[in-house]
This record gives structure tokens, C-alpha cells and sequence, in this order.
């Protein structure tokens, strides 16, 4: 098992793409896919781009980590 790292929030991009969220959370593509498709994470659409706001991802990894 890997231990856990810090992240500095605020040297990353306002949104995040896919490769960067998966970096961050351990979630495989599908995984990310899967959930902006069930509602559970917040996206956002440009183009065929998909990108998810940071400070949105932030709260909802923060929040599950005090539950």
C-alpha cells in the first residue's frame, strides 16, 4: 500500500481533465466516467473535452474523508 500524499489545491488548474482527477483520486477513466454519468462527481463540458471544477472535487474528497 502507497501512503497517502498532501496536495497543494491551489497550484492546480481551476478545472481538472480526466488524467489529472485520476491521478489524484486512484479512480480508473471508467470510474471517473461512471460517476459525472451517475451525478456523484461535478463536470463539466467543452467540447469533447470533459473537465471537473477542483474546489468541487475538493469538498466532495474532504467531506468523505470527515464522514
Amino acid at each position: 500500500m502507497t501512503a497517502a500524499r498532501a496536495t497543494d489545491w491551489s497550484t492546480l488548474p481551476i478545472v481538472l481533465d480526466v488524467e489529472m482527477v485520476r491521478a489524484l483520486t486512484g479512480l480508473s477513466r471508467n470510474g471517473i466516467y461512471a460517476a459525472v454519468k451517475a451525478g456523484e462527481l461535478p463536470s463539466l463540458s467543452v467540447g469533447r473535452r470533459l473537465l471537473i471544477p477542483r474546489d468541487r472535487l475538493r469538498a466532495m474528497i474532504e467531506g468523505e474523508a470527515r464522514s
